[in-house]
């Protein structure tokens, strides 16, 4: 055994540092004392998770712990012969390492600091506090620099109680001199109590640790399945497109077939006419060289006998009224192939704002809260483009802004124009979240509305709010009222003369702010809106009122 250099931590256990005392070794190899290895899976019993504390190893259910009897029997000639196991390199305190008080010379890293010696030390010097019993009591805890901290600097006194109303730790004779009406305890009991409070707290930090890895394991597992979806639906719709596309060439194949057959038929009955025309052509030809040669006769009685041996003209085939209906070529063919384009694309334009409004409603299981800030705002700005062909005559239109007139403007006839009440409707078809700001000025109130698109253009039912159509915020002078199927509401008892949209339609939900250097909530709208809305304005009988669209930066 004289040979023989153990290193310390061959000999030691991880979790008090000392030499093990009735050693045991779990399944993955690692050795602690019987004790220590206890209380550590004691302190883990509520979550009914049993770990190695060296390399954290789980074991379900809690192992049986077996005496290592080779450890222990070695660990006991140390003790008995007074061997101990010579220091690793290691082992020597570094500078960010508690050194040991005691070693002379080249001092080694305390494995323990006495709160009550006030002292630290290493594993050799700390062996009297484990073996002799006037050393009992101390409290030993691991390494520390900072044991002077625990010395009241005013009576130089242990620090042993705490007080609760100054927070902070005191001595014996602070309790009883300025400290002596403050709710004092020993630090022990407030160290439990809070330690109870801690251990909840880490009870409910691991809680929350497993929501929120279930909660990773549930968007893992939702990114997987909305990619596969996503690849799937452009699949799906690549596959139907194609197929749509084939479906009109085959289309554009059989007109052309049909165009060719149909050619070749035509041509070939006015082949067939020509040919015989012009053999009709050369036969008359024929009959006018002998009629002339006939008049050219000297001889009456010649001319009489060959004219009565004449034959009588054979009918024509056609007449002169070949030309007389109206000729119809292929223009017509090409006619039918632009109206049926036409009708595809109108059918395109109202069915890809359903397409466009399904793939914006595309579900997941993240709900973005809703903005507070206009800069939140801002991140859904939608600029809106007013549609030229729904402005009513009495509108100025001008880029997004319009304005009432005295007199109607030159604009074009449309089925889409409004022809009765003042009012606009924007280009944009809005789904999803959107924002828009609208600035007013004049006298007389301003609708700020969103709509249907198939709103009525004429008759009391198209005015913005007084129908099931549309949602309006009527702004005046001094006031706000909101308005739905006729229905007013008084919602604001001052001007907005700048009001901030915001619609998520998904959600259903219609936002009316005032907007100045704060937002603030006018009125709110929750609903199921069933088709693409429009944003639109309403302006009342007062030339020189404006409403205008504004630019958000």
């Amino acid at each position: 055994m004289a040979g023989v250099q153990l290193h310390t931590e061959t000999l030691s256990c991880s979790i008090c540092l000392d030499l093990l005392k009735d050693p045991v070794t779990l399944t993955c190899g690692h050795s602690f004392c019987k004790n220590c290895i206890k209380d550590h899976w004691d302190s883990e019993e509520l979550r009914r998770i049993y770990s190695c504390p060296q390399c954290r190893k789980i074991f379900t259910p809690r192992p049986e712990l077996l005496k290592n009897v080779m450890l222990a029997d070695l660990v006991d000639v140390l003790n008995k012969t007074g061997l101990h196991p010579a220091p690793a390199h290691h082992c020597y305190a570094g500078a960010e390492d508690v050194a040991c008080d005691f070693c002379t010379g080249r001092k080694l890293k305390a494995c323990k600091s006495c709160l009550v010696c006030l002292v630290s030390y290493c594993e050799e010097h700390l062996q009297p506090h484990h073996q002799s019993p006037a050393f009992k009591k101390h409290k030993l805890v691991e390494p520390s620099k900072n044991l002077q901290e625990n010395i009241c600097p005013r009576h130089d006194e242990v620090m042993k109680m705490f007080c609760r109303t100054d927070q902070q730790c005191i001595c014996y004779l602070c309790s009883v001199d300025e400290h002596k009406d403050h709710d004092t305890v020993p630090a022990a009991a407030e160290r439990m109590q809070k330690q109870r409070e801690l251990d909840l707290s880490r009870e409910e930090v691991q809680q929350r640790l497993q929501d929120r890895d279930r909660d990773v394991k549930v968007l893992q597992q939702e990114r997987k399945t909305l990619t596969l979806s996503a690849d799937k639906a452009v699949k799906d719709t690549d596959e139907s497109f194609t197929e749509m596309m084939c479906l009109l060439q085959r289309r554009s194949s059989d007109v052309k077939q049909q165009i060719r057959s149909k050619l070749e038929y035509e041509v070939r009955r006015v082949t067939d006419a020509e040919e015989k025309l012009q053999q009709e052509i050369t036969e008359l030809k024929k009959r006018e060289a002998e009629l002339k040669q006939l008049s050219l006769t000297h001889d009456h009685n010649q001319f009489l006998l060959n004219y009565c041996s004449l034959s009588a003209l054979s009918p024509s085939t056609y007449s002169s009224t070949i030309n007389v209906r109206p000729l119809r070529h292929f223009e017509d063919v090409t006619a039918a192939v632009a109206k049926l384009s036409g009708q595809l694309q109108d059918i395109l334009t109202e069915t890809w704002t359903n397409i466009s409004l399904a793939v914006t409603e595309v579900d997941v299981l993240l709900a973005e809260p809703e903005p507070k800030t206009r800069a939140e705002f801002f991140r859904y700005s939608q600029e809106i483009t007013l549609d030229p062909n729904t402005v009513h005559t009495r509108l100025l239109l001008s880029a997004g802004k319009v304005t009432l007139m005295y007199e109607d403007q030159s604009y074009p006839h449309h089925t889409d124009r409004f022809s009765e009440y003042l009012q606009v409707l924007s280009k944009e078809s809005l789904t999803g979240r959107c924002y828009w700001e609208v600035e007013w000025t004049g006298e007389e109130e301003v609708y700020v509305a969103v709509t249907y698109k198939n709103i009525s253009r004429s008759g009391p039912e198209c005015v913005f709010g007084f129908n099931g159509k549309s949602w309006a915020l009527d702004c005046e002078q001094n006031r706000c009222q909101f308005v739905h199927n006729s229905i007013k509401t008084v919602v604001s008892g001052v001007k907005v003369s700048t009001v901030g949209v915001y619609l998520d339609h998904r959600a259903g939900l219609l936002s009316f702010y005032r907007v100045s250097d704060t937002m603030t909530l006018v009125h709110r709208v929750k609903t199921t809106f069933t088709q693409p809305l429009y944003a639109g304005v309403c302006l009342y009988y007062s030339p020189g009122t404006t409403a205008e669209f504004c630019k958000l930066k």
